[in-house]
Formats: structure tokens, C-alpha cells, sequence
């Protein structure tokens, strides 16, 4: 069993510190979100090899090559990989104690989440009115599994930054809100990570013949 540091006041008084018992929850919290992301890594890992061998079965129905336009998810593409940068500001802004900044940057890479998912609810649309839902065949089976579970994901990401906003704006830049903030980051980079695979392997590789 540690023993008690002794530390002294200016006036001589002695403080003990109970170094046994002393807890940090800032690093707790930092450690089980790391593995709540190896876990969601180990899920996307499950969705990216399922499409890997159902990505060219298409049951005699149409390929990506016939169904995927590479202008509309270039764009959707560029407006997520912009809010990776306005989520970068928002923290420079959180370690400079800019409430107002924090909350705007904020607010601006969830607007430019909600953009990302108006164009693949739009593709996904667009997809199920030729015909080619998730039962045509494996190949779009495992296609809107893989991308709807990444849309997901970045829905999940948005509503947790309307609410960062509203309790930055309530609270300010706390030690919490600050974790909080640090740990969304990680969750939305990762977003942006998966989504690189997901355009190269299954968009720019299913347009080939």
C-alpha cells in the first residue's frame, strides 16, 4: 500500500495527497473511447471484407460501374474532408478559449455533415427508384451496408455536435466540454478515414470494368 505525499504550504502547513485513491477520469474516458473506436474499426473492417467478396455479384443486374456517378461523390467527398478542416479550427479556436469561435466551427462542420448525407440519402434515393435496392443483389447488398453504416455514423456525429454546441454555449470551454470536444474529433477524423477506403475501394475501383 502508497503512502501519502507530504507536500507543504507556503506558511509550513502540511497537505497529504492520497496518491492510492486519486483518480483521473480524463484519461479513463480518453482510453475507452480508443477502444471504442478499435471496435468500430474491427466492424467496418467486417463490412469492407464482406464487399470484397460479394463486391462482383451482381445476379445479373447492374454493376457500380453502371449505377455510381464519381461527380456527385466527388463532391460529397470534398464537403466531408472540408469539415475535417473546420473541425481542425475548432480546435485550435478551443485551445486559444474562444467560446464563440468553438461554437461556430462547430456549427459549420455539422452543417457541412448534414450536406454529406442530403447527397447520399439523395444517391441511395436515386439508387432504389432504377431498381438497384440492397435486394437486387450481394453486390448492393453488401454496397448499402457498408455506406449506409458510414452514413450513420456521420448522423451520429452531427447530433453530437448539436449538442457540444449547446453545452459550450451553456457551460463554456470546461474541462468536460473540452474532453468532449477532443473525443468527437478523433470520431469524426476516423469518419473521414473510413470514408477515403470506402470512395477508392468501392466507388473508384467499382467503376472499373
Amino acid at each position: 500500500m502508497s503512502e501519502p505525499i507530504a507536500l507543504t504550504r507556503e506558511d509550513g502547513t502540511p497537505v497529504f495527497l492520497d496518491t492510492e485513491n486519486k483518480h483521473h477520469p480524463e484519461n479513463a474516458t480518453l482510453l475507452g473511447f480508443w477502444l471504442y473506436l478499435l471496435s468500430d474499426l474491427m466492424i467496418f473492417a467486417c463490412l469492407f471484407a464482406t464487399y470484397g467478396v460479394l463486391g462482383r455479384n451482381y445476379a445479373a443486374g447492374p454493376s457500380g460501374a453502371d449505377l455510381f456517378d464519381l461527380n456527385l461523390i466527388a463532391v460529397a467527398t470534398a464537403v466531408l474532408l472540408i469539415s475535417s478542416i473546420t473541425y481542425g479550427f475548432a480546435m485550435i479556436a478551443m485551445q486559444n478559449r474562444r467560446k464563440k469561435a468553438v461554437i461556430g466551427w462547430l456549427a459549420l462542420t455539422g452543417l457541412l455533415g448534414v450536406g454529406f448525407l442530403a447527397i447520399e440519402i439523395y444517391e441511395f434515393m436515386h439508387l432504389i427508384h432504377l431498381g438497384a435496392g440492397p435486394q437486387r443483389s450481394a453486390f448492393l447488398s453488401a454496397f448499402f451496408a457498408l455506406v449506409g453504416t458510414h452514413g450513420l455514423h456521420v448522423l451520429f456525429g452531427v447530433v453530437w455536435l448539436v449538442v457540444l454546441c449547446v453545452q459550450v454555449n451553456k457551460y463554456g470551454l470546461t474541462r468536460a466540454n473540452t474532453r468532449r470536444i477532443a473525443c468527437l474529433s478523433m470520431f469524426w477524423h476516423f469518419l473521414d478515414v473510413v470514408w477515403i477506403g470506402v470512395f477508392t475501394f468501392v466507388y473508384l475501383m467499382g467503376v472499373l470494368p
